[in-house]
């Protein structure tokens, strides 16, 4: 079956002070379309270097898409090494070199000679606009294969991949059957429970394909079908979704776009009830992750960050004798501070986080990772956690932690 590689080009990417997200961009792009991505890569700002992995990359691939290195300066080498990797000259494309010098003329700026050579091709290449830059893109072609080169900026590579280069892979590849997904999000449930549970469909469905990838406290099944159609997609992956719900029952709260926390205020909003947050360890995240939700103030109060003992005292109403006797980390504080959430902002339920993020502050009793979430709706309950990481870590994972308490929750008491 036609392939391609895709090769990032960039020293930065290489030294880590630029994270490569073209790469996972394109192959979303090139993999919904129905094109096959067999391997990545990157590489330097060498033109030997680059030239080799283009190579290589033909010597497995029908063709190559690349990222950067299209610019005008010294080190933008891409285009050169293409012409070495395909044995190619190079020629000046004059519309191109046009479009360059009315970009620099509408921004009252002179183009210097070194713009010059971004308008000079591989020969016999097929230009791609660049309307949101001046560096065009070009596909090369040799003997049956071809490389497709873009701009690493990401404005400029976007628009020129998915109006340009995905239709000529999906022309050049007759490309009539597209990848459809759908995406199961869990909660509560470990990624080996949930293979466990669904081990055999792995192992018996090729179309559609299931794949498990894990997140922080919560995990996603992914169903993928290629077919030509999304009604014809649709009617291979509803059966399997189906039996995958079944048999993740409790811990399925949503599907594609859904978040923990828009499964939560879903939930809220039908029942017409509402919710108020307290939070000391994580710091605001629940109440972020809450209000990033369009039409959260239909159900949301409102949080209260209250990381200093006096804070939890006097908006909270935390007794110092809790503080005093099991301290802020404990079971006693955090059902406090739910409750104090719950009827200070007039909220049907309150949520609350108390926890030792770290490094500092633990004590043998009390370790780095220790986590109290409580919820009161009028009854009081509370969870112990014991999360592993750094401090980011801790905070990340006791968000969703708190997000999937309350959202079983919620679910169970629907049933």
């Amino acid at each position: 079956m036609p392939s391609v590689e895709l090769i990032a080009v960039g020293t930065e990417i290489l030294l880590g002070q630029l994270v490569d997200t073209n790469t996972a961009f394109i192959a979303a792009r090139l993999a919904a379309a129905g094109i096959d991505v067999h391997a990545t890569q990157a590489v330097g700002d060498n033109r030997d270097r680059i030239a080799a992995a283009i190579r290589s990359a033909l010597s497995r691939a029908e063709g190559v898409v690349t990222t950067g290195g299209l610019g005008p300066t010294i080190d933008d080498l891409t285009k050169e090494a293409v012409c070495d990797a395909l044995g190619l000259g190079a020629e000046l494309h004059e519309p191109a070199l046009a479009h360059m010098e009315a970009v620099f003329a509408a921004h009252g700026r002179p183009m210097r000679p070194n713009n010059r050579k971004q308008a000079e091709l591989p020969e016999g290449s097929r230009a791609l606009d660049n309307p949101n830059g001046t560096a065009p893109g070009f596909i090369a072609f040799t003997a049956g294969q071809f490389v497709a080169c873009m701009p690493g900026v990401p404005r400029e590579m976007k628009p020129m991949l998915e109006g340009q280069v995905v239709p000529f892979l999906r022309e050049r590849f007759d490309a009539r059957e597209r990848i459809y997904t759908r995406v199961l999000h869990t909660i509560g449930i470990g990624e080996s429970e949930i293979d466990h549970r669904i081990d055999d469909l792995f192992r018996r469905s090729e179309n559609p394909k299931v794949a498990v990838l894990a997140h922080d406290f919560r995990a996603d099944v992914k169903i993928t079908a290629k077919a030509a159609s999304e009604a014809d997609a649709e009617a291979m992956i509803a059966p399997l979704q189906d039996d995958i719900e079944r048999r993740l029952l409790g811990h399925v709260f949503g599907r594609d776009d859904a978040t923990p926390a828009s499964a939560i205020l879903a939930q809220l909003r039908d029942r017409g009830r509402t919710l108020a947050v307290a939070e000391s360890f994580t710091g605001g995240l629940v109440s972020a992750a809450l209000t990033s939700v369009p039409g959260a103030s239909l159900s949301f109060r409102g949080g209260v960050v209250a990381y200093d003992n006096a804070v939890k005292i006097s908006q909270l109403g935390v007794a110092a004798q809790t503080l005093a006797a099991a301290g802020a980390v404990s079971e006693e504080a955090a059902r406090e501070m739910a409750r104090g959430a719950r009827e200070r902002l007039g909220a049907d339920a309150g949520l609350a986080t108390t926890g030792i993020a770290g490094p500092d502050g633990a004590t043998p009793e009390k370790p780095v990772g220790l986590v109290w979430i409580a919820l009161d709706d009028g009854e009081a309950r509370a969870h112990r956690l014991q999360l592993r990481g750094d401090r980011e870590a801790i905070q990340r994972r006791g968000t969703t932690a708190a997000l999937g308490i309350l959202w079983r929750h919620l679910n169970d008491s629907r049933r």
